[in-house]
């Protein structure tokens, strides 16, 4: 059975037995707060439990490597609609220790693409930089900082809004703050 069927199955014994009921709430985060993080498996349920939010507390809008890079990329666009729809006041963007995008790059996942059968002219595209889109970063500090800069300086993002930046260990779910 692969992964999604067994996801299946289980998905049709929880809403038989009404296991969501603990969960149920509204769109709106109770703290008016939104994070955004890594979509690292170790954090999947640690960064909500080192956090202390439950369910309903936050958004919570995750990407490889907690990143902006760019500022019309779907981790900003979920910002600007926690913001306006939503009612978020707050951001916290929350890297990680030994996260697999520091030191990401296109040249790695180029080989792998080939080796997967992608065209080559695929990978030869005009419209768009491969190398620089997936590139990763190599200071987890300085991506976090820049990640906050990205935030505050849209031009959509008004300035009651408070952003900052954290490092959370990917084991042990202590924060760390970055100024």
């Amino acid at each position: 059975m692969s992964s999604i069927d067994e996801v299946l199955a289980f998905n049709r014994g929880y809403v038989a037995s009404k296991g969501y009921e603990k969960h149920l709430t509204d769109k709106f985060p109770d703290k008016k707060l939104a994070v955004l993080s890594c979509m690292d498996t170790r954090l999947s349920v640690l960064l909500q439990d080192a956090l202390g939010l439950k369910n309903g507390d936050a958004k919570i809008i995750k990407n490889a490597g907690a990143v902006i890079p760019s500022p019309w990329d779907s981790a900003m666009r979920s910002l600007i609609v926690a913001i306006y729809e939503l009612g978020v006041t707050e951001i916290m963007v929350v890297a990680h220790t030994t996260c697999g995008a520091c030191h990401m790059s296109f040249s790695h996942f180029r080989e792998e693409m080939l080796k997967r059968g992608i065209p080559q002219a695929c990978l030869e595209r005009s419209d768009i930089d491969l190398d620089a889109w997936l590139e990763g970063f190599h200071d987890t500090e300085r991506s976090v900082r820049d990640t906050v800069a990205a935030i505050v300086n849209h031009p959509l993002v008004p300035s009651d809004i408070t952003v900052r930046g954290f490092i959370i260990e990917s084991a042990t779910g202590e924060l760390t703050e970055i100024k």
